[in-house]
């Protein structure tokens, strides 16, 4: 007897989850607009233009789930937060995913409920100092003050960091990196610390950036990647292969100017199922057979969307790293589409 009611109770557990796991996507879908939460401005990784249009690296994720999902890379409502007030956002509903510069780690999984769909920057934690402070390592910054961002793990590790170094710092709090750059160039704060990339992206705006250096030390692993709610089964399937889907393109020479002419069929089966002139890969997630197609179309691979907003060639001037694909001696793997 209690099996079968606690049978009955996984039953019904199960319909409830699933029932949650389709809402979003439905959602969306009803809505005509994907609802994506981004940084308050971070140059190269998301922030507006002149015009108001939002652009950068993880832009570029929501934009191709927009494609996938509505067929139209601009069917996005950009919705700024800070490392506070992004779970709230999450949790709550207000946004649909979070695609900003966020690290993965086990209690933001676990305790806060919920799923990081893969990662798209390999990153760590670094730190910045004005050349004159004549500084040339982290482990020379004892007594300085630091402006850190609250309720992010760089403030975590920076505790971390100090504490295991036996050095002392003094934590100058902000909320935004916008409102980090004035103190620190104000001289509010000696040192500023957050990922690398972040730090890059900063002193890309500087008037004078030459007057900046990053100091070698990175001192964490920063997995960056999207999340979703935890129990929007479905809906992690659509923005986590989305994300694939940009990875493996580009591993597989599909880019945004050939993807029409591959679309017609080539002779590697994997393209197809991406591409979805084989197999019914669209069908299992909900979508139709386009939608890796769209989405690449509408952004570009990995390669493309990383080059045109943070690679060598920009301001930001990242090299690919870590985040190079396997083949290039990198960690960016997507699993197979098949």
């Amino acid at each position: 007897m209690k099996k079968s009611v606690f049978l009955g109770a996984l039953t019904v557990a199960g319909l409830t989850a699933g029932a949650a796991a389709a809402a979003t996507l439905d959602d969306v879908k009803a809505r005509g607009k994907l609802n994506c939460g981004v940084t308050t401005g971070l140059v190269g990784f998301a922030a507006p233009d002149a015009n108001g249009n939002w652009e950068g690296f993880d832009v570029g994720v929501c934009r191709a789930v927009a494609a996938a999902v509505l067929g139209d890379p601009m069917a996005v409502e950009f919705v700024p937060t800070t490392g506070k007030t992004r779970f709230t956002a999450l949790a709550s509903g207000e946004i649909d995913m979070l695609a900003r510069n966020t690290t993965w780690t086990f209690s933001r999984d676990v305790d806060l409920k919920f799923e990081f769909v893969g990662i798209n920057y390999y990153d760590g934690q670094g730190f910045m100092v004005p050349k004159a402070l004549g500084v040339s390592s982290a482990k020379e910054l004892d007594g300085a003050t630091v402006c850190i961002q609250t309720g992010t793990t760089t403030e975590l590790n920076l505790a971390d960091f100090f504490r295991t170094n036996n050095i002392s710092y003094e934590p100058v709090p902000i909320e935004t990196n916008a409102e980090a750059q004035p103190l620190y160039l104000e001289g509010a704060c000696d040192v500023y610390t957050t990922d690398a990339s972040g730090l890059a992206a900063t002193r890309a705006a500087f008037e004078n950036p030459g007057d900046h250096i990053i100091l070698p030390e990175i001192i964490s692993k920063e997995p960056l990647g999207p999340l979703v709610r935890h129990g929007d089964n479905e809906w992690g399937d659509v923005v986590r292969w989305s994300l694939n889907a940009l990875i493996a393109a580009e591993e597989l020479g599909v880019t945004s100017a050939n993807v029409d002419e591959l679309a017609q069929g080539t002779n590697n089966p994997e393209i197809n199922r991406l591409l979805g002139t084989e197999g019914t890969l669209g069908e299992m997630l909900g979508l139709d057979a386009d939608w890796a197609a769209r989405a690449i179309k509408a952004v570009g691979n990995y390669g493309e969307v990383f080059e045109k907003n943070i690679g060598e060639n920009t301001p930001i001037g990242l090299a690919r790293g870590l985040n190079a694909q396997w083949t290039d001696g990198g960690l960016l793997y997507s699993p197979p589409f098949r």
